[in-house]
């Protein structure tokens, strides 16, 4: 019975051949998207900005400069209306999200103000019905928004703290630097494409730290073992080795993985489309970072060669007839 296989079981890929371009290539990557969350920013949720969010559903199509036009008498200052797509709506379901943010940290839009929204869209649709009414006050997004970042830069730090303990300082740096490579990516392309920003988007970066984390000490374990193992060999190409021997492992998990984001990108609906393209791409740039970053890094810092590790030198006993203690 023939499997199959998406990689051979042996490679000879050369990763580290322009290792110094793949890490220009990411500084330059991490510059951009920096530069874009200043000029641009994020695109917060109400979670993060505090305010009402308003979800309405009609057999009419949506007009959006209608609904807003409906709303200018009201005085609400900014208005957000978007219409939402999904392929699991039927003809029937036209669905927008009104936006109204919080103002003159008032806790959250009053009930008068909720009802004064609807009666001016009904107006214009007279069959809409709104689903959903969420309020998130000023204060509790402040809150939110600095609990969120506390969360990403905790959980970096525990991996530092773990990565050290468990290989080396260059092991550590490595790791922690491809991490927040992809955190910061991340937040680059959520500014670029102005996603919106919310707390299942910070569920999304703390499980790409999760999994870039995964592919990072997979590959670390199997540049330890070959350093015990070839402790001849350069540096570089015990890196190779390791990278290669693993790609089998690191691709199928991926795809896998893709496999099923995908088909909640396509079939989820938009409650969970950011958190979904978030994971997306922190699987792509998760995997990268393993590999162009991470081990890139440790090439650079260099380590030592001088472990010890009763396993290997057990089986090395045992291939050449030595008896074991």
């Amino acid at each position: 019975m023939r499997h199959l296989r998406l990689v051979p079981d042996v490679t000879t890929f050369d990763f580290f051949k322009h290792w110094r371009l793949w890490l220009g290539i990411s500084v330059l990557a991490i510059v951009l998207a920096m530069v874009s969350f200043g000029v641009r920013g994020l695109n917060f949720g109400i979670d993060f900005r505090g305010g009402t969010t308003i979800r309405t559903q009609s057999a009419e199509p949506i007009d959006v400069a209608e609904y807003r036009a409906a709303m200018t008498t009201l005085g609400l200052g900014d208005v957000s209306i978007t219409e939402i797509f999904d392929p699991n709506f039927g003809p029937d379901q036209n669905v927008a999200s009104v936006r109204i943010q919080a103002q003159n940290e008032v806790e959250a839009v009053s009930q008068s103000t909720i009802e004064a929204v609807e009666a001016a869209l009904m107006e214009v649709a007279p069959d809409i019905e709104f689903v959903s009414v969420e309020s998130v006050g000023p204060k509790v997004s402040g809150e939110l928004i600095q609990t969120a970042a506390l969360a990403v830069a905790l959980a970096i730090g525990t991996v530092l703290i773990y990565i050290w303990l468990r290989f080396e300082w260059q092991f550590a740096v490595g790791a922690v630097v491809a991490l927040v490579h992809d955190v910061l990516l991340t937040i680059g392309v959520f500014s670029e494409v102005q996603l919106q920003f919310d707390l299942t988007t910070i569920a999304a970066l703390l499980t790409i730290v999760g999994y870039s984390l995964n592919d990072t000490v997979v590959v670390f374990d199997r540049v330890r073992e070959n350093l015990i193992k070839y402790k001849q060999r350069p540096l570089k190409e015990v890196l190779n080795l390791s990278i290669n021997e693993t790609l089998s492992r690191t691709i199928m998990t991926s795809l896998t993985t893709l496999l099923a984001l995908f088909a909640l990108f396509a079939l989820g609906g938009d409650v969970i489309r950011g958190f979904v393209f978030a994971m997306i791409w922190g699987i792509f740039v998760g995997t990268y970072s393993s590999i162009f970053v991470a081990s890139a890094l440790l090439l650079k810092f260099g380590v030592k060669r001088d472990w010890s590790k009763p396993e290997v030198d057990k089986e090395a006993r045992k291939k050449s007839g030595g008896a074991s203690v």
